[in-house]
C-alpha cells in the first residue's frame, strides 16, 4: 500500500481511523489508518510513540555501568541488552575471549531469557488470538479467556516462564535487572545447589516446550491458506549463524539472505556491522529504518527474530529442534517461509532448543567453574557487542574516552530492525482483510495480530536525540487549532 500519500493534497480530505494503543505488546504504538468515503484503506502506519533516549543520556557514564544501566531499556528482555552491551564492554577491556566457565554461564543465562520471554508472548499475548480467532469477542480475547477456557494450556505458559526467570535469577540474582556480566567475565559462580534444582525441572521443561511447538505447527498447518497468506510479505533476513551454519544466539557471525533463499552475505564479523547496514530516520516515528548498505533504502530492509533465524540458519544443534526445523522448512518456497504467522511456530522451535541448550549445559561440568575473569587484557577505544535478542539481532556499539567515559553510543534493537517489515505487513493486511468494509474493534484487531506475530518490544526502541520528529499544536477552549509547529528529522521546522 502506498505511502506517498503524506505529500499529496488528497491526504488532508481522507478519513482518519487510530489504533492506540496497541494492545498486548511490549512498550507503547499506535496504528493510522487513512481510508476514503467507501473505507478504502489507502495508507497505514506504524507509529512509535515514546521516545528511548539511551544513545544519549548514557554518555558521560563510565563504560563498566553500562551492561547494568542499559537493562532499564526493558523489563521484558533486560538480559538481552545487559549482555549485548557487556560483549562491547569486552572488547573495550581486551577479553577477546572469555573463560569456558563465563562464557557458558552467559549462554545459560541467555537460553533462560528467549526461554521465558517466547513463553510469555507465545502464551500470555499471542494465544487468545490464536486460540479464539482474530474476531472474537474483546472480553474473552486475552489471557483471562486462555486461563478459563484452556486451563492447561495457560498452566505450561506461566511454567514455562517461570522456569526460564528461575535461571536468570540463579545467575543474575534477580529475575529482573539482575546482574552477571562484567568486563572480561561474569561476577559469581553457579552454585551446586541452584545448579541441582534448576536440573532437576529441566525435562519436564522440555516436554511441555515439545507441546508448545506441537501446537503452533498444528494451529499454522491446519489454519491455511490463512496462515500463509496473512500479512505475508516476501523480505530479505539477517541473523547470526556459526561458522558451520547452525543456529547461533549468542555469538556468531552475520548472515544475510534474500527472499528465494539466495545468500546476501555470510561469516561477516559482528565488528564490521556498520559497514553492512545503515539507518533512515522518518518524521512520523521514533523509531530507525535499518537497511542493508549494498542493496539500498528501498530494497534493502529485512526481517529479523526466529522467522529469519529459522530460515537463515543450515541447521540446528539440538536434536528436537533440529527435527522441527525440518518440518518447518517443508513449508516454505523453496524452503523459506515468508508469513509472519509463521514466527509463532518458529518462536516454539526456538524455545524447544533454549530448553534443550538450558539441560546441555546443565550437565556440562564446567557450568560449575569459578574461574570466570579473563585477565590478559589491551585496552580499547570502542567495543561492540551484537547478540541474538529473543526478537532479534541486537547491536550495542560503544566509544569510550581516555577518562573511560562512554563518548558515542549506537544502538540497533531487534524491533527497530523489524520496523520496515511491520509496517509492510500491516498494509498487507489493510488491504486484504479492512479494505472496503465498516472497521469494526474486531476487524481492527486484525491489524494488531500482524504486529504482535513479530513480538515488537516498542519500549526498546531508541532514537538518536536531534533528529526526532516533533509536533506541536496550540488549539483554543474549543478545540480549534491556532497555530502549530512541526520539526522535521532533517532539523529543520515549518
Amino acid at each position: 500500500m502506498s505511502t506517498d500519500l503524506s505529500t499529496a493534497p488528497e491526504r488532508e480530505s481522507l478519513n482518519r481511523v487510530v489504533i492506540e494503543p496497541v494492545s498486548r505488546v511490549e512498550g507503547h504504538g499506535k496504528v493510522t489508518l487513512l481510508a476514503d468515503d467507501d473505507n478504502v484503506i489507502r495508507e497505514a502506519r506504524l507509529h512509535i510513540v515514546e521516545f528511548r533516549g539511551f544513545e544519549r543520556f548514557i554518555q558521560g557514564r563510565p563504560y563498566w555501568d553500562v551492561p547494568v544501566v542499559v537493562q532499564r531499556l526493558c523489563g521484558i528482555c533486560p538480559v538481552s541488552h545487559h549482555l549485548a552491551a557487556g560483549k562491547a564492554i569486552d572488547q573495550i577491556v581486551g577479553a577477546k575471549r572469555l573463560t569456558p566457565a563465563a562464557k557458558k554461564l552467559r549462554e545459560l543465562v541467555h537460553f533462560g531469557q528467549i526461554l521465558q520471554s517466547h513463553a510469555l508472548h507465545f502464551f500470555h499475548l499471542s494465544s487468545p488470538d490464536l486460540l479464539f480467532g482474530f474476531e472474537s469477542d474483546v472480553a474473552k480475547r486475552n489471557i483471562i479467556g486462555v486461563i478459563e477456557a484452556f486451563p492447561d494450556i495457560a498452566l505450561q505458559g506461566v511454567k514455562l516462564r517461570k522456569y526460564g526467570q528461575e535461571v536468570i535469577r540463579a545467575i543474575c540474582g534477580k529475575r529482573i535487572h539482575g546482574t552477571g556480566a562484567v568486563p572480561g567475565g561474569m561476577n559469581k559462580p553457579l552454585s551446586k545447589t541452584e545448579r541441582n534444582t534448576l536440573q532437576s525441572e529441566i525435562d519436564q521443561i522440555i516436554e511441555w516446550s515439545q507441546a508448545a511447538v506441537n501446537l503452533s505447527r498444528e494451529y499454522y498447518l491446519s489454519n491455511q491458506p490463512m496462515t500463509r497468506d496473512f500479512g505475508t510479505i516476501p523480505s530479505n533476513y539477517l541473523g547470526l549463524v556459526k561458522p558451520d551454519g547452525a543456529l547461533e544466539l549468542y555469538d556468531g557471525k552475520l548472515r544475510a539472505k534474500d527472499a528465494r533463499g539466495k545468500m546476501l552475505f555470510d561469516q561477516v564479523s559482528d565488528q564490521d556491522y556498520n559497514e553492512y547496514i545503515r539507518e533512515e530516520v522518518r518524521n512520523w516515528s521514533y523509531m530507525k529504518f535499518p537497511y542493508l548498505t549494498e542493496l539500498g533504502k528501498e530494497s534493502g530492509w529485512y526481517r529479523v527474530g526466529p522467522l529469519a533465524r529459522i530460515n537463515n540458519c543450515d541447521y540446528i544443534d539440538s536434536p528436537r529442534a533440529e527435527e522441527e526445523r525440518l518440518a518447518f522448512k517443508e513449508h516454505g518456497e523453496g524452503g523459506m517461509l515468508h508469513a509472519p504467522l509463521a514466527y509463532h511456530w518458529a518462536r516454539m522451535i526456538e524455545l524447544l532448543h533454549c530448553a534443550e541448550k538450558i539441560r546441555e549445559l546443565l550437565d556440562d561440568p564446567e557450568i560449575l567453574g569459578t574461574d570466570l575473569i579473563n585477565r590478559d587484557q589491551k585496552r580499547s577505544s570502542f567495543g561492540i557487542g551484537v547478540i541474538e535478542a529473543t526478537r532479534g539481532t541486537l547491536f550495542h556499539h560503544y566509544e569510550v574516552d581516555d577518562d573511560d567515559l562512554i563518548r558515542k553510543a549506537n544502538l540497533i534493537v531487534s524491533t527497530t530492525n523489524n520496523n520496515q517489515a511491520m509496517n509492510e505487513s500491516i498494509r498487507r493486511v489493510a488491504a486484504d482483510h479492512l479494505s472496503g468494509r465498516e472497521l469494526t474493534e474486531p476487524l481492527l484487531n486484525n491489524i494488531e495480530v500482524a504486529i504482535r506475530a513479530y513480538d515488537p518490544c516498542l519500549s526498546c526502541a531508541t532514537h538518536a536525540v536531534g533528529k526526532m520528529p516533533l509536533l506541536v499544536e496550540l488549539r483554543n477552549s474549543r478545540g480549534e487549532l491556532v497555530d502549530r509547529l512541526q520539526k522535521h528529522s532533517d532539523g529543520k521546522f515549518d
